[in-house]
C-alpha cells in the first residue's frame, strides 16, 4: 500500500528533499498533493512530480487521497498545521524541524498528537541516518565516559545544492530585500543567534542529547560574521562545542559531528544539506592510532526519516512521544540560553 502525502509548503526543501525521497521510499508513500500561501511554487513541484496543488491549507486537508499530512512550512507556522492537520482528521504527520518555536508550544503539540493516537515524525535527518546509529553503537560497545563533542558546520549558500538536485532553481519568490544585520548590537545578534540554534542546530542537538543529556547549561556564546554562531555547553563530565558559519560563497559545505572518549575518537561527516547520495560517514580511531573507516549507506536521513514513519503505520515500531517532546525541550532550552548569553556579553 501507498499512502498518499500532502505536503505543506512549496520551498526548495520541498522540491529538492521530500518530494524526491518519497519516490524512493519502495512503494510506501506517493506525493499526491502540494499547496503554498499562494506563492505559485506548488503548482511548480507538482508538476515536476505528477501531484495536485492548491493555495492555502484547507484544500489540501479536504483531499481524500492524502493519507499523511507532511508540515514543510516556515517554522512559526508549524504548531498552527499540525493542530490542523489533527483537526482534519489525519493521524499520520510529518513535521519538519523545529516542532515548534517555543518549549510550551512543543509540549502542547506531542500531547495533543499524544491524545489523538496520532503519528508524528519530526525531520531531524541526521538522527535517523545509518550513520549515527553505527556511530553510537560503537561508543556503547566501547564504554567509557564522552569526553567531549564538537559539531562543526561551514555551509555554503543552498542555491548550489538546489541547483544540483533540481536540474534548475525553484522560481525565485518576490519579495523586498532584507535590511542588512548588525551583529555588533546585542540584540541583534541574540536574536540571529536564537533563531539559527533553533532552526539549524536542531539538527544535531538531539544527537548531542543522544550523548550527554545533561549538557544543557551553554558557558558562553557568540555571534559569528557573516552569519553564524559558536557556543560551549558543559554537562558533568562533557564538553560541547558548537561552531556554525553559513559562507556567501566559497569551499563546499562541512558538517562534521566528532565524538572523543578515553579510548576513541568517533567521527561522523554529513554531505551537504539536500544532495542524496547516501548517508554519512563514519571514522572511528582507537587508542593505538588505528583509524577505520565504516561504508557508507546508500540509505540517508532524509529517506530513513521517512521508513520511520512506514515503520508506524505498520505497527512495526512504537510512537515514542516522550523522545519527542524531550529532544524539543532541549533544543529550544540552549536556543534560549544562547541568546541570553550573547546579550550578556557572551557569558551567560
Amino acid at each position: 500500500m501507498a499512502w498518499g502525502v500532502g505536503i505543506i509548503g512549496a520551498g526548495p526543501g520541498v522540491a529538492a528533499l521530500h518530494a524526491p525521497t518519497l519516490a524512493r521510499t519502495d512503494g510506501d508513500f506517493r506525493l499526491v498533493h502540494v499547496c503554498d500561501a499562494g506563492g505559485g511554487r506548488a503548482a511548480e513541484i507538482a508538476e515536476r512530480f505528477g501531484a495536485r496543488h492548491s493555495s492555502g491549507i484547507d484544500e489540501l486537508l479536504q483531499d481524500p487521497d492524502v493519507d499523511v499530512v507532511a508540515v514543510c512550512s516556515p517554522p512559526a507556522h508549524h504548531a498552527d498545521h499540525v493542530r490542523a492537520a489533527l483537526a482534519a482528521g489525519r493521524r499520520a504527520i510529518f513535521c519538519e524541524k523545529p516542532l515548534a518555536t517555543s518549549a510550551e508550544e512543543a509540549e502542547r503539540i506531542v500531547a495533543e498528537c499524544a491524545a489523538a493516537g496520532a503519528l508524528l515524525v519530526v525531520g531531524t535527518n541526521h538522527l535517523f541516518d545509518p550513520a549515527w546509529a553505527r556511530a553510537t553503537h560503537h561508543l556503547a560497545a566501547a564504554g567509557g565516559r564522552i569526553a567531549a563533542v564538537t559539531v562543526t558546520l561551514s555551509l555554503s549558500p543552498n542555491d548550489r545544492y538546489h541547483a544540483l538536485v533540481m536540474g534548475e532553481p525553484l522560481t525565485p519568490r518576490p519579495g523586498p530585500a532584507r535590511p542588512p544585520i548588525d551583529l555588533d548590537d546585542p540584540d541583534q545578534a541574540a536574536d540571529v543567534v536564537r533563531q539559527l540554534v533553533a532552526g539549524l542546530g536542531v539538527h544535531d542537538l538531539p544527537l548531542v542529547r543522544d550523548l550527554v543529556p545533561d549538557a544543557k547549561r551553554v558557558v558562553w556564546a557568540r555571534a559569528i560574521a557573516p552569519l553564524g554562531f559558536d557556543l560551549a555547553m558543559r554537562a558533568a563530565e562533557a564538553l560541547v562545542r558548537f561552531t556554525v558559519v553559513m559562507a556567501p560563497g566559497g569551499a563546499d559545505s562541512l558538517w562534521r559531528v566528532e565524538v572523543a572518549t578515553a579510548s576513541a575518537r568517533v567521527e561522523v561527516e554529513f554531505p551537504p544539506p539536500f544532495v542524496h547520495v547516501g548517508g554519512a560517514r563514519t571514522t572511528v580511531r582507537d587508542a593505538q592510532g588505528v583509524r577505520t573507516v565504516f561504508p557508507i549507506d546508500r540509505r540517508d536521513g532524509y529517506e530513513a526519516e521517512w521508513r520511520a514513519l512506514a515503520s508506524l503505520l505498520r505497527g512495526e515500531t512504537a510512537m515514542e512521544y516522550d523522545e519527542l517532546r524531550a529532544d524539543a525541550a532541549f533544543v529550544i532550552a540552549v536556543a534560549d540560553a544562547a541568546a541570553a548569553a550573547v546579550r550578556e556579553g557572551g557569558r551567560p
